[in-house]
């Protein structure tokens, strides 16, 4: 059966991934973090989907109450443990479209930058309905595929294993 998650490629990449994301997209994750904290505080339980190497987690984790960061790539997870590792962040292995968390658990839910390189978001989208108390805050900024992408480094990426699974443009 052939792997259709991208799973063998971010176990392959997860040791590089901070240095390529810091080296190409800083200032977007420091922006990214500078409009997403004021949504989070220090009474919630956050859940964070789609951790990779904890780019978000590490400037966004004390802001909550207690933070889980999650990614279905075990090196990923391992990676982001070893830059950021406190007792208000939990790490755990969990595939987004099936959370093994009760209903109605997390204050917000953040998964971003994941939605469109995942084969089901939809069903990712219901587990997260799901988990989000009632109220709740949904955080799931994600990249959109307009005339201004840098289309040589996807390409890149794309041979070497990467997979982008929708390119949704921002009026989607």
């Amino acid at each position: 059966m052939k792997d259709n998650s991208n799973k063998k490629f971010w176990e392959r990449i997860a040791k590089l991934y901070t240095a390529f994301q810091e080296k190409g997209n800083k200032d977007l994750y420091v922006s990214l973090c500078q409009k997403i904290k004021p949504q989070i505080n220090e009474n919630q339980e956050v859940l964070e989907l789609a951790c990779g190497t904890g780019q978000l987690t590490v400037f966004l984790a004390n802001s909550s109450k207690h933070w889980i960061a999650t990614d279905f790539s075990t090196k990923m997870v391992l990676e982001a443990k070893k830059r950021f590792n406190t007792k208000k962040v939990s790490y755990e292995i969990q595939d987004a479209t099936k959370l093994s968390y009760e209903d109605h658990m997390f204050d917000v839910v953040l998964i971003a930058n994941a939605l469109h390189i995942m084969p089901q978001p939809d069903e990712a989208l219901k587990e997260i309905r799901r988990v989000l108390k009632p109220n709740g805050i949904l955080i799931a900024p994600t990249f959109v595929y307009e005339a201004e992408i840098n289309k040589v480094r996807l390409l890149v990426m794309e041979k070497i294993g990467f997979k982008t699974f929708y390119q949704w443009t921002s009026k989607e």
